[in-house]
C-alpha cells in the first residue's frame, strides 16, 4: 500500500446474541449507501485502539473497555487505497445508537451476505464466517 493509504480503524462488535454490529455508510462518502463495520480514520499520533476508542464514542455512543487485533485489510479501490486494521471489541459500555443520524443494526454473521458492503469489507467477512 502506499504511504497515501487511508488507515482505519475498524471494529468488530458483537452482541450477547452474538450479532455484529453494522452501520450504513452516508450517501456523500466514499462507498456511500454501503453498510461496513463501524470505525474511522487513524489520525496523527493516535494508536490504532485510540483510534477505535474515539470513533465508536462519537459515532455510536460506546465505550470501549477492551479490544484486541482481528486482522488487516489493504485494498485499492482505484481512486483511493485503505488499510482496515481490524480490531475485536471484547466489551463496551452502552446502548449503540446511530449518533450521526446514521441507521445501524445488529445482524447475525450468516445474515451478512443479505447486505451490501464495500470491497475491502469481504475479506472481513469470510474471516468471521471462518473463525
Amino acid at each position: 500500500m502506499s504511504s497515501k493509504s487511508l488507515h482505519v480503524a475498524v471494529g468488530i462488535i458483537r452482541n450477547e446474541l452474538e450479532e455484529v454490529l453494522i452501520a450504513l455508510r452516508d450517501k456523500r462518502q466514499h462507498q456511500g449507501g454501503l453498510w461496513e463495520f463501524p470505525g474511522g480514520k487513524v489520525e496523527a499520533g493516535e494508536s490504532v485502539s485510540m483510534a477505535l476508542s474515539r470513533e465508536l464514542q462519537e459515532e455510536l455512543g460506546l465505550q470501549v473497555l477492551s479490544s484486541s487485533p482481528l486482522l488487516k485489510v489493504e485494498h485499492d479501490y482505484g481512486d483511493k487505497q485503505v488499510l482496515l486494521d481490524v480490531w475485536q471489541v471484547d466489551s463496551f459500555q452502552g446502548k449503540a445508537t446511530g449518533k450521526e443520524g446514521q441507521p445501524i443494526c445488529w445482524v447475525g454473521l450468516k445474515e451478512l451476505k443479505n447486505y451490501q458492503f464495500p470491497q475491502a469489507n469481504h475479506e472481513i467477512i469470510h474471516f468471521l464466517l471462518e473463525s
